[in-house]
């Protein structure tokens, strides 16, 4: 049996994208999704997504780690989505799609190649030390670093990820270097485990919790810099509840093949 497929990155985070929309998700081979998404024996991807019909929605999203096991949100995952669905003509210039933490609505720019994806509402943030732990949709862990270019993430990343606190659920592991004009960010991310090249949570939950060790208050505009690219991140916070957060930036198509 052939599965035809379409390869999607959005800011380096790569996806592997699959048109189920000719009946609802069932019966799904874990260790298929598992060998699709590794780099050296599949198609490669940071994760694996079906897209599927729903009567409420313009469409449901389904996300599966590299691992092949279910996962929560990914952030840069639901921007390819979004533009999956208007390269299949599900949508045009703005949406209301499921995904596994709810609903989102999403805009797309003419192209399709940019997309502002609406985020869920953050009302707690905790501490683990000086380190910052949130919920955007994934769990993460936000640590301020110097000299972060030079920093082995995965080593850092997997120590804490796998520390007694976390090593049961895990947790996405993000590095933050506050640049003045930009945040630069690094992400270790479970399901992957290892080191991506961006993380849509991952840099929204950064952005958070900079705003709230800077004790910013308003509309806040953050850029930030990734391994693969620009992403920025919008939000309002009043000091106690994050709101209207937007996640923003480029959903790009790689390729579209068949495997067998």
């Amino acid at each position: 049996m052939k599965i035809n497929f379409y390869k999607y990155q959005g800011a380096g985070n790569d996806f592997i994208l699959i048109d189920h929309t000719s009946g609802p998700l069932k019966n799904i081979d874990n260790q298929l999704v598992e060998q699709l998404c590794h780099r050296r024996f599949g198609i490669g991807a940071d994760g694996l997504m079906f897209i599927t019909k729903h009567e409420n929605y313009d469409f449901e999203m389904h996300y599966f780690n590299a691992d092949g096991k279910l996962g929560s949100m990914c952030g840069n995952g639901g921007r390819c989505i979004v533009a999956f669905a208007k390269q299949l003509g599900m949508i045009d210039r703005e949406t209301n799609f499921l995904a596994v933490d709810g609903p989102h609505y999403a805009r797309i720019s003419e192209n399709g190649e940019w997309v502002d994806l609406q985020m869920i509402d953050v009302d707690t943030i905790t501490k683990d030390g000086e380190a910052y732990v949130l919920n955007t949709g994934s769990p993460h862990y936000v640590a301020l670093q110097s000299g972060l270019k030079d920093l082995d993430v995965f080593t850092a990343g997997k120590n804490i990820r796998y520390n007694a606190t976390y090593a049961e659920k895990g947790i996405n592991v993000n590095f933050v270097e506050d640049k003045g004009d930009h945040l630069f960010v690094r992400t270790y991310e479970r399901g992957v485990e290892d080191e991506t090249y961006a993380c849509g949570t991952g840099v929204t939950a950064v952005a958070m919790a900079m705003a709230k060790h800077k004790n910013q208050t308003g509309h806040i505009k953050t850029d930030i810099k990734v391994l693969g690219g620009d992403i920025k991140i919008e939000f309002d916070y009043d000091g106690k509840a994050f709101t209207n957060v937007f996640l923003c930036g480029p959903a790009k198509l790689v390729f579209e093949g068949d495997v067998d």
